[in-house]
């Protein structure tokens, strides 16, 4: 790829990363400010930086934004704020003082929780508030700053929530987006007889759980966010039945694994094999309208449909009569694979199996 090229797609990858950003960066920039704005004119804190940076860090950028991590990183953040004021009033400032409050908070935050993140959070505010000069306002003021900063994110999810739908939607299409082109990079390397290309696309089949992984993370909070939210509440069912189809893609997505490893594996011997190769094509074009039922449920038949035609039609026998084993068990190996996309339409598993020719 040439640095023309190059500075593009990274330029385009920045393009996408900040459209989905945008809601996070409205829900982070009006909670910090009315955090802030509560504590200073409100409550006549003078510098109520810890307000705003509560917030902030409570919200972030991440794809989990449920209440209960928001409120567990608020947690964090006041553990460490509260326990630096006591041994600040208790011991006053310096270097010693502040390795002792460091050390102890971090001690107490891994007693707390599991999540190491909670300890860096408690820690980092820990050292802003023994390092940093103390505001007017008397002890504990700070604590009182990150609580209203607290109360404001959590008060965000429900108020001022991002579009918990649209981020469980876009995760999802990006994993049935990449089981297409690892099916049509497999379907390519059998009808060219290609083991590098078989390679590329097992490299590929290979790092799909991230996308498993953060479809999971964006349904599961987008149904916490729907719960606390009135705004966001009639997301409830869609997001219901995303769960249901990433099940059933979860295990699509280790089998489609298994599919590139074996045809990797039997392409060694560089012999074409157009045949199992429609085969691939045909899967990869039978997952659109899956896709498409991500935002549109009524195209979810007919994703169940295209799925189930091919099903019925998938006996290795029939479709290599006289064929190789090994041709004949790479078509087999489709069946499992066949079967979890059928679940994630909604068919019940012995409904999906019985659709397969008997062996």
């Amino acid at each position: 790829m040439s640095a023309a090229g190059g500075l593009g797609a990274r330029l385009a990858a920045g393009s996408i990363r900040l459209r989905d950003s945008v809601p996070a960066i409205l829900q982070i920039t009006a909670t910090a400010v009315a955090a802030y704005a509560f504590a200073r004119y409100v409550l006549g804190h003078e510098e109520p930086l810890i307000a705003a940076i509560v917030a902030i860090t409570a919200l972030g950028f991440v794809r989990d934004a449920r209440p209960i991590r928001v409120l567990e990183t608020v947690i964090a953040m006041t553990l460490g704020i509260a326990l630096a004021e006591v041994l600040l009033l208790a011991f006053g400032a310096g270097v010693l003082q502040y390795a002792v409050a460091l050390a102890l908070t971090l001690a107490v935050a891994r007693l707390a929780s599991a999540n190491a993140a909670f300890a860096i959070a408690a820690a980092v505010q820990c050292t802003l508030v023994m390092l940093v000069p103390a505001p007017d306002g008397g002890p504990f003021v700070r604590t009182l700053d990150a609580v209203v900063g607290g109360a404001f994110a959590l008060a965000a999810t429900a108020i001022i929530p991002r579009d918990p739908l649209r981020a469980a939607r876009r995760e999802g299409r990006r994993l049935i987006d990449e089981h297409v082109a690892v099916l049509g990079e497999l379907a390519d390397a059998l009808r060219s007889g290609s083991t590098d290309v078989a390679g590329r696309a097992l490299s590929r089949a290979r790092a799909t759980q991230p996308l498993v992984e953060a479809w999971t993370a964006s349904v599961d909070s987008g149904l916490a966010i729907a719960r606390v939210s009135p705004i966001v509440h009639r997301s409830r069912f869609d997001l219901e039945r995303q769960r249901a189809m990433l099940a059933g893609l979860d295990l699509a997505t280790r089998n489609l694994r298994i599919i590139a490893r074996r045809i990797e594996w039997v392409l060694r011997d560089a012999r074409p094999r157009p045949e199992v190769a429609d085969l691939h094509a045909r899967l990869a074009v039978a997952l659109g309208p899956l896709a498409d039922s991500l935002r549109d449920v009524s195209a979810q038949p007919v994703a169940r449909e295209s799925f189930a035609e091919i099903a019925r039609h998938l006996d290795p026998v029939a479709i290599l009569p006289g064929g190789p084993v090994g041709d004949r068990n790479t078509i087999a190996a489709l069946r499992p694979y066949l079967v979890d996309l059928l679940t994630s339409t909604g068919l019940e598993l012995d409904a999906a199996r019985s659709l397969l020719p008997a062996d």
